[in-house]
């Protein structure tokens, strides 16, 4: 079975000491990614990177990545020397999140070119090929293309395991791009792409990296979900079938809810975006939702064994809840 991991979202207000309360709590926690939501051109925001920086200096284990960079606003090759030097720093913690870029009038406004979807898309596909070359350390890349031109810049190594690129892909074109050249799809939250969609974005997304001849297991899949972990009795009906409602349920609910996405889709982490970011939020995901998750996930697979494996790895039958 894939190993599953669990992370929470940051918003990079100006409050930074609440910003690293939380990132020490999501670390103490036992939770394996922190999101920071990148918007350089929203004044109530800090700099998503500078904020990654500080966060993996003040931890020791868990991974940070923006969620997700805007590609229009930092040039690839720039974008390629920070993200080796966050990977180096933190030994390998950094992986990044990108996107294409969404808010047009946003990203014209602080002086990049407005770009139709399609060349926003060729311009992501360019600049992941670009940041590739620039991570080999005995790379010297040259590049003419549509959008960025590169010429006789020196690679530089990250950090260990290198850097993942996880595209915040949305319509099937950038899913099919994702499939073809990236490591992972970071799916943007229910607003932008409703529940009763994901499906078929994972098939979309699976399919392209079949025909580029890519297993489509290798290719990291985060679900991103926006909600509560409540006190109190379960949810009265089906949770993130449809639509883009946050997630309210006690842990149980929760834990049935990404179970089912870890099973029916091919998800293998999943990322909380608390409504309310608190320290209670964030323990209660990583201390008992992701420790559920990853129980009822290991009995199917148990379940799915012969009896003669499952007693040679040491399963042993459990007592029901509530049972003598």
């Amino acid at each position: 079975m894939t190993e599953l991991r669990f992370g929470v979202a940051v918003t990079p207000t100006l409050d930074l000491d609440t910003t690293r309360r939380l990132a020490a709590v999501a670390e103490q926690a036992g939770l394996e990614y922190i999101g920071v939501q990148d918007h350089p051109y929203a004044p109530q925001y800090l700099d998503a990177f500078v904020v990654m920086g500080d966060l993996l200096a003040r931890t020791e284990r868990i991974q940070l990545f923006p969620d997700v960079a805007n590609l229009p606003l930092r040039p690839p090759a720039v974008l390629a020397r920070t993200a080796s030097a966050l990977s180096q720093v933190s030994r390998g913690r950094f992986q990044l999140g990108l996107g294409a870029g969404g808010y047009q009038d946003a990203i014209e406004s602080m002086g990049a070119p407005r770009r139709t979807p399609q060349e926003a898309l060729r311009a992501l596909d360019e600049a992941i090929a670009i940041m590739r070359g620039l991570w080999r350390a005995d790379a010297s890349v040259d590049h003419d293309g549509e959008f960025y031109r590169v010429r006789g810049i020196g690679g530089q190594q990250p950090g260990p395991g290198g850097v993942e690129v996880w595209v915040g892909a949305q319509g099937p074109r950038s899913l099919e791009l994702t499939g073809r050249v990236a490591d992972g799809w970071a799916a943007p939250i229910p607003s932008y792409l409703p529940y009763e969609r994901w499906a078929e974005s994972n098939e979309v997304l699976s399919r392209a990296a079949r025909d580029a001849g890519r297993d489509p297991a290798g290719i990291r899949r985060v679900a991103q979900l926006v909600g509560t972990v409540e006190a109190g009795a379960p949810a009265s009906r089906p949770l993130a079938q449809s639509g883009a409602d946050p997630v309210r349920a006690d842990v149980a609910g929760w834990v049935e809810l990404l179970t089912r996405l870890a099973t029916e889709q091919p998800f293998t982490a999943f990322v909380l975006w608390p409504e309310q970011a608190d320290e209670q939020q964030i323990r209660l995901f990583a201390e008992e939702v992701a420790p559920g998750v990853r129980e009822r996930m290991g009995e199917r697979s148990a379940a799915s064994r012969s009896p003669a494996e499952r007693l040679s790895a040491g399963d042993r039958p459990r007592p029901r809840a509530g049972s003598g």
